[in-house]
């Protein structure tokens, strides 16, 4: 008998599906998947959302009602809805301003030539999303892309989409104003988003 070393294997090649948005939203219709499960498809893989605490649901709020205000009938304020970015991918963002268009959208999600803003709310989830969003969004060709950064209390704006995200970042403080790049009229105070500390 000859005893040799065994060879050590350090990662482990599983085979993975990869979901598209229909095989996502037939497991939700199904009821595989609820709300309740805080779950979202990108680039085919199922991933789970971060917990939302109640400084998330506040900014979430402030930022709905001054969008809601400021672009009445000019855009449609999406919160906490998906958006398909392509058969692979239907990510959740806080929120988002869709193309006011004549159809409302009946029987389909907004696609990324219709959104006009993406806003994700990040505490926790700050890695995730300048990293894995930003990358994702601006591979879409999402223009506008915005964090709100609860811990650094400053909103980080994206711009100029490319393949591998955003050419630009403009970080912006407390007391500072910025204006949407498809409504460059419409300006937003940043301590009106991030609240009164």
């Amino acid at each position: 008998m000859i005893a040799e070393p065994a060879e050590q294997v350090k990662t482990v090649e599983v085979p993975r599906h990869r979901f598209t948005v229909v095989e996502f939203l037939r497991m939700t219709e199904a009821g595989f998947l609820t709300e309740d499960d805080r779950l979202e498809l990108l680039w085919g893989d199922v991933v789970e959302m971060s917990p939302i605490n109640v400084s998330h649901v506040l900014c979430v709020n402030r930022l709905n009602m001054l969008l809601t205000m400021k672009l009445a009938e000019r855009a449609i304020v999406s919160v906490q809805n998906p958006i398909q970015l392509d058969e692979y991918s239907l990510p959740q963002p806080d929120i988002a301003l869709w193309k006011s268009t004549p159809n409302e959208y009946r029987d389909r999600l907004a696609e990324p030539v219709e959104v006009l803003l993406v806003v994700e709310v990040a505490d926790s989830s700050i890695r995730h999303d300048r990293k894995t969003k930003a990358i994702l969004y601006g591979a879409a060709g999402i223009a506008d892309y915005w964090i709100v950064n609860l811990q650094a209390r400053q909103i980080e704006v994206y711009r100029e989409p490319r393949p591998d995200g955003y050419r630009t970042v403009t970080y912006y403080a407390r007391g500072e104003m910025l204006s949407l790049l498809s409504f460059p009229d419409v300006e937003l105070n940043v301590t009106g988003i991030l609240g009164a500390d």
